[in-house]
Order: C-alpha cells, then sequence, then structure tokens
C-alpha cells in the first residue's frame, strides 16, 4: 500500500511539474508580455496612480453606510493569501536552487505579471455581484458574464475551492504546528493537536463573521506582519551592509548564468525565479481577483491598479526581504538545503536565537493570514455556485476543520494534487482573460481620458454601452456614493421611527 501511495505521489509530481513548466509558464509569461506591451506598460507608467488610489475614499451607499469593503481592504485581503509561508521558505528553495540569480528572475516575473495582475482584477471589478454585504466577484462571475460560458465559472469555482480554503490552509496550518513545535522544543504528541484546536478557533471566530470582519483583521494583520518581517530584514542587511554590492553582483551575474552557461544551469536559474515569483505573488492564477472584486471603488481600473501594487508589495519588498537575509548571511550557498531552514539559520545566526523566536513569530502570521485570505476566495466561489445560506455555512464549517485536520497530519499527495489542480486553474483563468483582454483596455483607455482631463476617473457602464452582462455601475449617484438624496437605514424603513 505504502509502495502504491509513493508512486501515486510521483505521478502526480511530474505530471504537475510537466504542466506548469510546459504549459502554464510560457501562457503566463507570453500573455503578460502581449499585456504589457498592450497597455502601454501600466503597470510601470501607472505607479504613482497606484498608491494614490489605495488610499481613496470608500463610496457609501445611500442610507450613508459603507458600500463595500475598501480599496485598502481589498488590497489587505488579497496580499493576506499572497503573502504566507512560501515568501520565506519558497524564496530559500529557489536560491538553494538556482543561486542568487534565481533573484533576478523572480522580479522579472513580478514586473510582466503586473499586467496580467491588472487585467484580471479590472474584470473582476467590472463584472462583479452586488449582495448584502457588499460586492463579490473574481474569475468565475467574469468567465459567466463577460463570455457567456457558466460552466467554465463553476469548472473554475470548484478547483479553486479544492486548492486555496482546503489543501493550502491545511498546508499553512500544519506550517504553524511545525513552527510553533520547533520553537518549544518539544515533540510532546499533545501540542500539535491543542495548536490545531487553537488556530482552528481563530479561523471561525473570523470566517463566521463575513467579508467585514476578514476585511477588519486583514488590514491590521498584513501591515503588522510586513513591518515585523521588514524590521528583522533590513536590522540584518544593515549589519552586513557591506555585503550588499557583492549581493546585488551576484544576484545580476547569476541572473544570465555567466558563471554556469557551461553546465547548462542557465535554464534551472531562470525556471526557479519564475516559478517562485510566480508562485508567490499569484499574477494571472486568478485568485486575487476574488479579493479586487470585493472593494467599492469609482473605476474598474483603479482596483486593477491595487491589485498590481500587491504583486510588487509581495515580490519586491517580502520575497527580496527572504533573499537579501539569506545572501549577505550566507555568501557560500554549497550545499545549502532550502526551505524555511536555510532562512531560520541566516536569521539566528545573524541576530541570536531570540531571532528564531521572533521569526516563529512572524511566520505564525504569514501562514494564518493566508487562511483567511484562502477562506475569502472560497466563499466568493461558493457563493457563485449557489446562493444557499445553508451551503455557505456547512463549507465555513468544513474550512475550519480543513485547518484543523491540516494542523495534525500532512499528506504529500494532498499538496501536490491540489499543485497540479491550480496549474490547470491557472490555465482556465489565463484562456478568459486573455479572451476578455480587449474589455480591459477599453476600462483602461477611459481611465486615462478622465486621469489627462484632471478628473478623479468615474465609471458608468453607460461610458462602453457595448458590453454586456454588467451588473452594477448603473449611474454616477451610485457609483461614487455622492447622494442628492439619502435615505434613512433600512432599520428606521423597516420601524417607521
Amino acid at each position: 500500500m505504502l509502495c502504491a501511495m509513493a508512486a501515486l505521489d510521483e505521478a502526480i509530481l511530474a505530471t504537475g511539474d510537466f504542466w506548469w513548466t510546459w504549459v502554464v509558464l510560457p501562457v503566463l509569461a507570453l500573455l503578460g508580455i502581449y499585456f504589457t506591451v498592450r497597455s502601454g506598460v501600466v503597470q510601470l507608467r501607472l505607479v504613482p496612480a497606484m498608491l494614490r488610489v489605495l488610499t481613496d475614499k470608500t463610496p457609501r451607499a445611500r442610507d450613508g453606510s459603507t458600500q463595500s469593503v475598501s480599496a485598502f481592504q481589498a488590497f489587505t485581503i488579497s496580499a493576506a493569501s499572497r503573502v504566507g509561508v512560501g515568501n520565506i521558505a519558497g524564496v530559500a528553495t529557489a536560491i538553494a536552487i538556482g543561486g542568487p540569480g534565481a533573484v533576478f528572475w523572480m522580479w522579472t516575473m513580478a514586473f510582466v505579471g503586473g499586467a496580467s495582475s491588472f487585467i484580471e482584477s479590472t474584470l473582476a471589478q467590472l463584472y462583479k455581484h452586488r449582495d448584502a454585504d457588499g460586492f463579490r466577484g473574481g474569475p468565475a462571475y467574469y468567465m459567466q458574464r463577460g463570455l457567456g460560458a457558466r460552466w467554465m465559472g463553476i469548472l473554475f469555482a470548484i478547483i479553486l475551492i479544492v486548492c486555496f480554503p482546503f489543501a493550502f490552509s491545511s498546508l499553512q496550518a500544519n506550517t504553524i504546528v511545525a513552527t510553533v513545535t520547533s520553537t518549544v522544543g518539544t515533540d510532546a504528541a499533545w501540542l500539535p493537536w491543542m495548536i490545531g484546536a487553537v488556530v482552528a478557533v481563530l479561523t471561525a471566530l473570523i470566517v463566521f463573521g463575513g467579508v467585514r470582519r476578514i476585511a477588519k483583521v486583514t488590514q491590521s494583520l498584513v501591515p503588522a506582519m510586513a513591518v515585523l518581517y521588514l524590521v528583522l530584514g533590513l536590522v540584518i542587511v544593515g549589519m552586513n551592509i557591506t555585503e550588499v554590492p557583492r549581493v546585488l553582483g551576484e544576484i545580476y551575474a547569476g541572473a544570465f548564468g555567466f558563471q554556469q552557461v557551461a553546465g547548462g544551469a542557465i535554464g534551472t536559474i531562470i525556471m526557479q525565479g519564475v516559478k517562485r515569483g510566480m508562485f508567490s505573488n499569484e499574477a494571472g492564477l486568478g485568485s486575487a481577483p476574488n479579493a479586487g472584486a470585493s472593494a467599492a471603488v469609482t473605476h474598474p481600473a483603479k482596483q486593477g491598479l491595487v491589485q498590481t501594487l500587491g504583486v510588487y508589495f509581495d515580490t519586491f519588498l517580502v520575497c527580496s526581504i527572504t533573499a537579501f537575509i539569506i545572501l549577505v548571511s550566507t555568501p557560500d550557498l554549497a550545499g545549502a538545503e532550502g526551505g524555511i531552514d536555510l532562512t531560520f539559520q541566516a536569521v539566528t545566526g545573524e541576530l541570536g536565537a531570540w531571532a528564531g523566536i521572533a521569526l516563529s513569530v512572524i511566520v505564525f502570521l504569514l501562514a494564518f493570514s493566508s487562511i483567511i485570505g484562502n477562506y475569502y476566495y472560497g466563499e466568493s466561489n461558493i457563493e457563485f455556485i449557489t446562493e444557499s445560506r445553508t451551503v455557505l455555512t456547512v463549507y465555513r464549517a468544513l474550512a475550519v476543520v480543513a485547518v484543523f485536520a491540516g494542523s495534525v497530519v500532512a499528506t504529500a499527495t494532498v499538496w501536490n494534487t491540489a499543485d497540479l489542480l491550480m496549474g490547470i486553474m491557472a490555465i482556465v483563468n489565463l484562456v478568459a482573460i486573455g479572451l476578455l483582454s480587449g474589455v480591459a483596455f477599453k476600462l483602461l483607455k477611459n481611465f486615462d481620458e478622465q486621469r489627462r482631463a484632471g478628473k478623479d476617473p468615474v465609471f458608468t457602464r453607460d461610458m462602453l454601452p457595448e458590453l454586456r452582462g454588467v451588473e452594477v455601475w448603473q449611474d454616477v449617484e451610485s457609483v461614487t456614493g455622492q447622494w442628492t438624496t439619502v435615505a434613512p437605514p433600512q432599520e428606521e424603513r423597516r420601524t417607521g421611527r
């Protein structure tokens, strides 16, 4: 039985590696380049606008209540899922296998992927759905409304639900348990069960509160963990400031395999950097648009810009911190093993054992925030398939159970299967955004024209009357929240008071 399971796991792993390497990555890179050219390098040209939009005031409903989550809250929900243990363990593995040059290709993938992120999140905003809690949407919604292919949306939704809130969240929970037990220094059999129960309860308290509670938690948690990790990294880099020129030289020299071409290692260097960048920032994979659609903004392109900034936050900030921590602390990577241990060794070697505890806290925050972000992606897609509140409640309960189960049991086969399924999900999304990209370019043109005219861009669906399947964006009042008349709150209207 064990031999059969091992063989199955190897087969799934080999299939997944082939699919990602020869199907997903080339399509993602080519589409990213196409989107970059067609958009006039939107991911670089509009960086100042990204920062301004992030602080936009959230439009209000007619009764004065908040329409949905803010642009910043949607940014933190997506960042919560993007920024996880992979930013520490995955980057370390890429460097251990591909050397410093892998970091350059990780940066390159983030830049190219920024255009894909803009397209998918802009489309998610355009085709979003209004519900009692605000807005929801994502690839499943633009597949149905933009392409008229509900079957495609359901396929995407099912794969995402299996991958993110169940498989990937259980892995994050398992990482929390492994980190805490390693820090405590005990292998007591009861400890994983206790930690798992605590994480599951914390998860339940948040996810049963709906998207507003998720947004409130992530808007505090994500900046906190980023600041903690940034400070830790800057201290280590500052202690080794004279090593920075060497590190930068190795990154750029290694990127093109100047020392490794003869050995054929250039392919490994590029592949490790590209895969790490893509797995980390999720640009084009179809996950982040689920969070991007939840925001109340005045123009679809605004949230496209915010989510592009999320790609940069993940890769250029968090992943780069990990890379520099390792490279300034470990000049010789010969024989280095990948994974989170390489980062731990670099941190504790520079700052002492206490830093291991600090890093454990950061890992907990990273993993737990990913669990919350992953859960929200699943909720948005559950509600695409069915509006049943009973089904949603069952989903929430199963998501909590998956977190607890993952805390005490780690199954490589489940992880590898989810990894393969995510590759299939990515192709489904890339086909959709490729077909719908013309719509996103029209929205970008509309945004640019208003911006050049000195306006704060506002979109209503009559500006592009040829578009079909657009539910919201009815008029300027509903989009901006600047109502000429204000209705009383719902409670007052019901009671007549």
